[in-house]
């Protein structure tokens, strides 16, 4: 998608602009960084100890369910 350049605030943009319904993200600084109430979409962010799969993994049916009951302009912390 070429979109590996781009900042939180302008990946975002991007993502609402492309019809994107959610972004998930390990950054638990977005809500802190960005108006997430001015875009359409809703941000997942996930809570675990490291970016390692392993670490990830536990997190994945608290992360389905959140994907499921998603609303649109919402933060989902999982974890």
């Amino acid at each position: 998608m070429g979109w590996s350049s781009l900042a939180n605030g302008a990946l975002l943009a991007k993502a609402a602009g492309a019809g994107f319904a959610v972004m998930i993200t390990k950054d638990t600084g977005v809500e802190y960084e960005q108006y997430l109430t001015n875009l359409p979409l809703a941000v997942i962010v996930l809570r675990a100890k490291t970016n390692k799969l392993e670490d990830i993994r536990p997190l994945l049916p608290e992360l389905l369910t959140a994907l499921v009951d998603l609303v649109p302009k919402s933060l989902v912390n999982v974890g």
